[in-house]
């Protein structure tokens, strides 16, 4: 049986990277810029 969990670098930036928070008018970046956040995105 296959786990869930497959690691991909590429896959994991596509969906989770700050580039792409940026495509989406960087409203959650700027969220978490707010709070103080260490980390804004993957």
């Amino acid at each position: 049986m296959k786990r869930t969990y497959q690691p991909n670098n590429r896959k994991k930036s596509k969906k989770h990277g700050f580039r792409s928070r940026m495509k989406s008018l960087g409203k959650i970046v700027n969220k978490r810029r707010r709070k103080n956040r260490k980390r804004l995105s993957k």
